[in-house]
């Protein structure tokens, strides 16, 4: 079970205020420098495509960005598990929402939160705005407003309306449903189902069971009053009503004997270990209650060996997530101008999710969560990072919508729409969700070694809750209490180990090893004393080399190149060492890893040819396959230039190294990065665009990642410092907390490293 993180209040409050308030913002996706570019984004060119579109309303999803934007709209009156907190307290949670359609599966959404609770002015307000949208999801609402709401706006409106809350909860648990009778043997049409809790969520996920096949006399709906039967009167809705059953039942304890299935969407403790028993062989058990399950695993294992059990938590297996379907629900709904999400295409994403889940996981995806994934008992559901869910899940939903009619643009070409799929989104994420992932189970002794610096303790700190491992710091105590106080962070003082030269035992011994290290390079005891004692650098590598911490993060307070110096005496950092720095960039969906951009000055084409095979081996590390150019102004020999011909040597000396990965050059870097170029070279050896870009010198390298940082707004993780024995990595001077983090998972999984 994955280490549970934990959150504080100030932590929380400083994500949504930094870097500027808030969670989105608004980017023009046309040119808009010139005066001329504005005529045509506003008057007069704007005319036309006002005048097309008022002959041809379809054609607004070919001229505006209908067709791929989503409303995501509440009224605050059930806000997570927090209650009615109004519509502008329920903003950050739909600011969250449209970021998640957005990062999973590229939709573009806006948050919009009404004032009012009378579901008929809600109603108005939302029909008004649907010449904005391709769809609406409606998020929070309370029941049984919720179902009056959705229900109106269904009829009222040409565009999907999607109550998440109700049916994503009910497509994730039907796919989680179809794998575990898949295991057990059963048929949905033949088991006893009881549900707890009849809310918008619970009514949802009975009610597609049912259009998928369960029995209505089979289906036991209990609420806090007990069973919903027929001729009950206290606590009743039509909405209950519609799932009453005839029964002597009375409380959820019968109901749950001989039941092959549960599922849960009520209260912490709701099951008890007695009922669990009493169930069929088998059993099957939702315990999707947040941020606590009716029971736990745990709890129901340790009386049913047989039962497989979901929750709707990320630190226990089979997580109903909601976040599995609705951005794919509307991927495949928007990209068909579908009028309507119907049942179908519900049925359709939740087969798709299960069926995805049956199927071998990738080594990435195992990666990104540190353990073998394969279908069985603790994996009937997919994981949300699964990179393959974008290009599996949309098509299914597009063809369901299609075969039901409410596609006004079908899809002709589906396996063309799959591949556009996987090319659109970010592969960067499932790379970090990946190495947060190992590091969380390598549990690594962190050193930072600049405890003086905010940046760095909020990032021990983070690093720390977080569950990665161990945050050493370097630093005096009273100096970290006052810099974590300031920060808003004063409870974390007591969970740092603060680890300096004056409360060590160990200094006598750090001063020995320097010394037999440094003796006869001109430095006499005094100065051994000032470096151990007195530079935190050299203190901090010190603790490494005799195993008193695990990796080491610095660099966050001077230039790196003074940094590496002083790594130097400690360690064998060198360029002659087989030391190389490399570089992520990470911009538009793309990862490119660049070298050298830390050690070597004016590499030799050996030199350029070790940084290719340490360019490679941190891209595989990364989980990326690596694709390796030399890059350079000239490409495979012209123009001619003395300059150029390292570049143009440098492959060779790794086709007598016989190295195991593609790589090409010397080119262009158009070349290197663009498909349509490279196809002009067909005797290029690369398969595709370069991933790893080796370039003529440190120099050029410096001047392309912050180029690529200030002009593109790239973001730049790196320098990775490669080919040491010991996992080190150096940050750069203006690392924000964040950065100097990811900079100390990649030294806990020890990305780099010399092995």
């Amino acid at each position: 079970m994955a280490e549970k993180t934990r959150i504080t209040r100030d932590e929380a409050l400083a994500y949504h205020l930094e870097p500027t308030p808030g969670k989105i913002e608004v980017l023009a996706s046309t040119p808009m420098t010139t005066q001329r570019d504005l005529s045509l984004a506003y008057s007069p060119g704007v005319a036309v495509p006002c005048e097309v579109i008022a002959e041809n309303p379809e054609t607004a999803y070919d001229y505006t960005t209908k067709g791929n934007m989503v409303a995501v709209i509440s009224n605050g009156t059930a806000v997570l598990g927090l209650g009615n907190l109004g519509a502008l307290a329920s903003k950050p949670v739909m600011e969250g929402k449209a970021v998640l359609f957005k990062r999973f599966a590229d939709v573009n959404a806006i948050d919009i939160e009404l004032d009012t609770e009378d579901p008929d002015e809600f109603i108005k307000a939302v029909q008004l705005m649907g010449p904005s949208f391709g769809g609406v999801n409606l998020e929070d609402i309370k029941a049984p407003e919720c179902f009056i709401i959705e229900q109106a706006l269904k009829e009222k409106m040409d565009i999907p309306v999607f109550h998440d809350d109700q049916h994503g909860t009910a497509v994730i648990c039907a796919a989680g449903l179809i794998n575990a009778l898949h295991l057990s043997g059963k048929k949905i049409e033949d088991c006893r189902i009881v549900l707890n809790g009849a809310g918008a969520a619970g009514i949802a996920c009975i009610e597609l069971l049912k259009a998928m096949g369960a029995r209505h006399e089979n289906c036991i709906v209990c609420d806090t009053k007990g069973v919903i039967y027929q001729g009950r009167t206290a606590g009743m809705n039509q909405w209950k009503s519609a799932h009453a059953v005839a029964t002597d039942m009375r409380t959820l304890e019968e109901a749950m004997e001989g039941a092959d299935v549960f599922l849960g969407v009520s209260v912490k403790g709701a099951v008890t270990q007695d009922m669990v028993k009493s169930m069929a062989d088998n059993p099957v058990i939702f315990a999707m209650a947040n941020p606590d399950p009716e029971i736990t695993p745990e709890e129901a294992h340790e009386v049913r060996v047989d039962a497989i059990v979901a929750t709707g938590r990320s630190d226990y297996p089979n997580q109903v997530n909601n976040v599995l379907g609705f951005p794919y629900l509307f991927r495949g709904a928007l990209d068909i101008h579908a009028r309507a999400i119907n049942d179908e295409m519900k049925i359709a994403c939740a087969e798709a999710l299960a069926a995805l889940a049956r199927e071998d996981v990738p080594d990435e995806v195992a990666m990104a969560y540190g353990r073998k994934l394969s279908f069985g008992r603790d994996y009937i559901i997919p994981t949300p990072f699964d990179p393959r869910l974008i290009y599996t899940v949309p098509p299914a939903v597009a063809r369901a919508g299609m075969d039901t009619g409410v596609s006004r643009r079908p899809i002709v070409d589906l396996e063309g729409y799959a591949d556009g799929l996987r090319a659109r989104m970010d592969p960067t994420s499932s790379i970090l969700q990946g190495i947060y992932a190992r590091a969380r189970n390598t549990q690594a002794r962190m050193i930072f070694a600049e405890g003086d610096d905010v940046r760095v303790l909020r990032a021990a700190v983070a690093y720390q809750r977080n569950g990665l491992g161990k945050a050493l710091v370097v630093g005096r105590e009273s100096d970290v209490k006052d810099k974590l106080e300031a920060a808003g962070l004063g409870d974390a003082v007591r969970e740092l180990e603060v680890v300096n030269a004056a409360n060590t035992e160990h200094l006598e011994s750090y001063k020995s090893f320097l010394y037999q290290r440094l003796q006869r390079k001109g430095f006499d005891r005094h100065d051994i004393h000032k470096l151990a004692a007195r530079d935190r650098h050299v203190f901090a590598a010190l603790m490494l080399a005799h195993g008193h911490g695990d990796a080491l993060v610095t660099g966050a307070t001077r230039k790196s190149a003074h940094v590496l110096e002083m790594i130097g005496k400690v360690f064998d950092a060198g360029a002659a060492d087989g030391a190389v720095g490399i570089t992520a960039l990470l911009h538009k969906g793309k990862i490119v890893l660049i070298g050298d951009t830390l050690v070597n000055e004016w590499p030799a084409e050996a030199d350029l040819a070790l940084i290719a095979e340490r360019g490679a081996h941190v891209a595989r590390e990364l989980g990326i396959e690596p694709r390796v150019a030399f890059v350079s102004f000239s490409t495979f020999g012209y123009p001619v230039s003395e300059r150029a011909e390292k570049m143009h040597r440098a492959p060779a000396v790794l086709d007598q190294r016989g190295v195991d990965f593609e790589y090409d050059g010397e080119m262009t870097v158009d070349v290197a990065l663009n498909p349509k170029v490279m196809a002009q070279y067909p005797f290029c050896r690369l398969s595709g665009p370069a991933n790893v870009l080796v370039v003529p010198a440190r120099h050029s390298a410096s001047i392309s990642v912050k180029l690529m940082q200030e002009m593109a707004g790239a973001t730049v993780i790196g320098p990775i410092l490669t080919g040491l024995q010991s996992p080190i990595q150096i940050c750069s001077t203006v690392s924000t907390a964040n950065d100097i983090l990811n900079m100390a998972v990649m030294a806990a999984c020890e990305i780099g490293r010399n092995r």
